[in-house]
């Protein structure tokens, strides 16, 4: 079990999957389109001091700045972390 420390919180976001885009057009498999800076994602865990933990705990979604993401691998699992300063807002 992975707990993060040191104002990092863990995160989940749920990237939808399509194989097809609005017209109907099959892609390449190394087609990808333009992310969004900003997206909402799922809060896992977080630190003890991170500056706002009082109003975030399991589940909530926050809106974060993606390229800020950091990923690890523990035991073959990819792992998302972000610093509390590139959370923006939370999403009520």
């Amino acid at each position: 079990m992975f707990v993060p420390v040191n104002r990092h919180i863990q995160v989940e976001i749920k990237k939808p999957e399509q194989d097809l885009d609005d017209f109907g057009i099959v892609l390449p498999d190394d087609y990808s389109p333009k992310e969004e800076r900003y997206v909402v994602a799922s809060v896992v865990s977080c630190a003890a001091d991170v500056r706002f933990h009082h109003q975030i705990k399991e589940g909530t979604k926050v809106v974060i700045d993606q390229t800020m993401i950091e990923k690890i691998t523990i035991n073959n699992e990819t792992i998302n972390i972000i610093l509390d300063n590139y959370v923006v807002g939370l999403v009520e």
